[in-house]
Parts: C-alpha cells; structure tokens; sequence
C-alpha cells in the first residue's frame, strides 16, 4: 500500500471536529472502535486479499482514483455472542454532508468494499457490515439464535447508529441526509430498515430485494428440484439455449421491436411444449422430461395442500441463468436455510423439501427474516422516499417479487395514488440479477433519490444503457411500473430518445 506519514496526511486534512486519529478513543454503546487511520488517496487495499483489490485479479482497480479518508473499524457487541465488524469511511475533503449505508450479497459475512468506495467517490460519508459473522454460508446460524437476529437486522441497525454517532463526532456537524443503497440481501436490508426503524434514513434504494427469504429460498429448491426428478429432466446448457431462443421468438418482438429482449414478459404466452423433441429429433429440442421440468419453473411454487402461491416464477427471457439455480447442486444461499436454521442438519437433503410446510417454516421464521409488512405508514411520514428496482431476467430473485410487495404496499395504503409519492419500483428489461444481462442495466439511482429526497423530484424514468467492451451500444427508459417503455414508431430502437413510459 503506498502510505504517507501520518503526520502529513493529517495536516493536508481539513479542520474537522475529530482528527481521524482520534476517533480510537469515541466511546461506543455496546461496541469498540478497534481502528482509526487516514488512508492515502488511491492507497486502500482489501484486508487479506492476495491483489489488494478483494479478488478482481486483472480488472481494474476499483479503489485506485480513491480520494484520501479516515477509515474507522469497529466491532459491535449487541449481545453476549455478537461479534459484528463494522467499517465507516470518512471523507477526508469535499465531504457532501450526507450519510449512505451500503448493503450486502447472499449469506454477507464481508464487508461490502466496492459500495463503500462508490459511496465516497461521490463524496458520502460511508459505512458497511459483515453482519456479524465471516463466510459467504449461513453455517454460523447452527445453534446461534443471537448472530441469526444479527444477520436479519440488528447489525444494519447497530451500524447506523455507531456510524451517524461516528460521522458527526468526525466533522462536527449533523447529517444533512441519510441514505441506503443495496440489492439482493442489501435490498432485503433496505426494506427492512423502512419496516423496522422508519427514521434510519431519509431515503432508501433498494434493488431486487431478498425479502422474502424463507419462501424466496423455498422456491429456489423448487427450481433445483424441477431438473432432478427424473434422470432425464437436467436442462444442460445446450437446452436452455433451446428455450431461450424459443422464448426469444415467442415474445421479443411483442414491445415492436426486435432486439433479443423481451420487453415485459408478462405479456409474453410462451409455451416450452413447443420445443418437444418431434418425429424422432434428438437435437435442438427438450424430451418430455426437460419440457415438463421447463413448465415447473415458469409457474410460481405453490403449496400443495391449499395451492396458495409460495413464491413467483422466473420469467421468458431468463433461461441463460438458470444454471445457478437449475444447477447439478442446490444452492448453498437457499439451502443453507433449511440445514442450519430450519433442520439444525448440515447433511439434510434439498430433494426432500416439502413444500406444503411451508406454513411451518414462517412459523419458525416468526419474521425474522421475512421483511414483508407492507405498512411503510411510518417511513413514508417523515417523507421517506424508496425507489426500487428488479430486471425482469433475474435469475435469482423471481422479479414478480417486488411487484407483489409493492402492491402489497399500495393495497394497504390505499391505492397507488396513496403511495406515488414515497414509492416506485422500476423494471428492468433483460437484465439479470442486480445488473448485467442483455437489456439496459446500468443506470445512477442514486443520483435519482438525492433528487427525490432533496429537492422533492420524483423520479418519472430512469435512464439506462447497455455496453459492450466498455462502449455503450444501446439506451431505454426504465419506467415507473405498472408502466412500460413503448417505442414512439420512429427513431433509432437503441435510442432511449425513440421510447416513452406508458401504462400498458
């Protein structure tokens, strides 16, 4: 790491209330501050990893246009057996006076490093959590009741509090706005931050969100078991480029234009029967088997004793992804669940879930990690904005999912008129879990809370492009859903200039 002394960085720092240095000795309830030290600008390496850069081997280096911050770590203790690793940068100039909390991956258990160097890049106070254990499995929940809460949300809530106490004993002045921003379990996180401690933030962004776990984890072995019923219902590679294409086919050119993404694929009545093997064929098409698996994971997971809807089903247009989730094994983000919270058996086998006791598993849950109560009553009324947002190709997180919590919000707040003002979820065309895929799927959210919550601009779209090697080859609105981006009829269809949002 390329260091100064101490004594320099400190005097090129602005006059703050604290010196980073300092900040070793804030007392914290229920926590210690174990490190406080100015980072050189562009000088931060991950903690243990081998390239400095948490595992990006040859890509570019995400913290090296980093300007100089105070970096504080800490450990929070909420009960006999937290062990919570806390981490708040600070910027050393240019600070915008605003807060923003990062969220984290699956299972976490690291420190969301990228996020936060996002977050100060824009000139952010940060901070971020392992929540509470190290490892990217849920086997730190055998038998720990107390790290379990910590992961469902107590560490998130311990961070905000140490880390506003943090930020403003550094500069000496109180936080103008306070923000999250997260996707998957981070998206979980945000929602849970709204439901839970409505005051934690001002605003809060919150994509593809993983909130509704047990079920969303039910559902994932729903998948896994959807290939393995038989010997021949494996969907190799081969055969979800069989679907993918037909599906392609079926439905791509729906939204009037033709560009290898299905526009929304709820309009989309595409049938996997139609690649049945035929008169013989054994190439370029799905046995009776594969087919059937096919259907399985198009329909939402049900239980089977009142057939009452478990969790949505991934959508035409997904297949490329389905390996995770349709893999050779289940997935240890969803099977975890089931072995080390609700079995207690680290060998319990993903094919015997039975999904009619699936009544008995929120039971257990007793909602800890189910973030589902749509009243946001509180959150919304100290005018908390939340934008989220899901791409329609998620192969992860069904995307039906957020629709049906925010109609669950609307419904019991009275109606979507009740809630346009505080919430809009946003859909994202062919793009997969969280970012990436063939639709547009980069956009600045952020940029569009800070406009919502500060200036009280709701966000009417969001723009979104598309890039190939690093040159941006197609832009969309994303529109404010139940609306839709419809082409105009003229204009360039890689135009987002060619599109408008209408309800459909």
């Amino acid at each position: 790491m390329r260091t100064l002394t101490l004594s320099l960085l400190l005097a090129a720092l602005p006059t703050f209330a604290a010196t980073c240095e300092s900040i070793s000795s804030l007392k914290l309830e229920n926590g210690t501050v174990t490190s406080a030290a100015v980072i050189a600008p562009g000088a931060f390496q991950v903690p243990g990893a081998a390239d400095g850069k948490g595992g990006k081997g040859k890509g570019p280096n995400p913290y090296a246009n980093l300007p100089s911050f105070c970096r504080v770590t800490a450990t929070l203790t909420p009960s006999k057996d937290s062990d919570i690793k806390v981490e708040v940068w600070l910027p050393a100039s240019n600070w915008n006076g605003k807060y923003q909390a990062v969220g984290n991956g699956g299972w976490a258990g690291v420190i969301s490093y990228t996020a936060l160097a996002d977050a100060i890049a824009r000139g952010y106070a940060s901070s971020s959590t392992d929540t509470g254990h190290v490892g990217a499995r849920g086997t730190f929940a055998l038998d720990h009741s107390e790290k379990l809460i910590d992961y469902a949300y107590r560490s998130e809530h311990e961070m905000v509090l140490k880390a506003k106490q943090i930020i403003e004993n550094f500069y000496g002045s109180p936080i103008r706005y306070s923000y999250w921003v997260g996707c998957s379990t981070g998206g979980k996180q945000g929602l849970t931050e709204a439901q839970r401690y409505p005051n934690d933030f001002d605003g809060i962004v919150a994509g593809a969100p993983a909130n509704y776990m047990i079920h969303l984890h039910a559902w994932s072995l729903w998948v896994y078991q959807a290939v393995h019923k038989t010997p021949n219902s494996f969907l190799e590679t081969k055969d979800l480029q069989t679907l993918h294409a037909a599906a392609l086919k079926a439905c791509d050119a729906l939204d009037g234009v033709s560009d290898g993404v299905i526009d929304n694929p709820r309009k989309c009545k595409f049938d996997p029967a139609v690649t049945l093997c035929a008169n013989g064929a054994t190439s370029g098409c799905l046995n009776a088997d594969q087919v059937a698996a096919a259907k399985q994971i198009y329909t939402a997971a049900t239980n089977p004793r009142n057939k009452a809807e478990i969790f949505p089903p991934l959508e035409p247009g997904s297949e490329m992804g389905w390996t995770i989730l349709a893999g050779k094994q289940p997935a240890d983000v969803a099977a975890d669940t089931f072995r080390f919270v609700m079995f207690k058996d680290p060998n319990w086998d993903a094919m015997k879930l039975d999904f009619a006791d699936i009544d008995k598993f929120d039971k257990t849950d007793n909602g800890l990690n189910n973030a589902i109560n749509p009243d946001l009553s509180k959150f919304f009324g100290h005018k908390g904005r939340l934008l989220m947002y899901h791409g329609w190709n998620d192969q992860l997180i069904a995307p039906g999912n957020s629709i049906n919590y925010y109609n669950s919000v609307a419904k019991k707040s009275g109606g979507v008129p009740k809630i346009d003002q505080n919430l809009r979820l946003f859909m994202a065309p062919g793009m997969t879990h969280c970012n990436g895929g063939d639709g547009p799927n980069s956009f600045d959210a952020v940029t569009l809370m800070e406009q919502w919550v500060e200036q009280g601009k709701a966000p009417e779209k969001m723009l979104a492009s598309h890039s190939t090697a690093g040159q941006v080859d197609r832009t969309r609105p994303l529109c404010p859903f139940p609306q839709t981006a419809v082409y105009n009829g003229t204009g360039d269809t890689k135009d987002a200039a060619s599109f408008s949002c209408k309800a459909q």
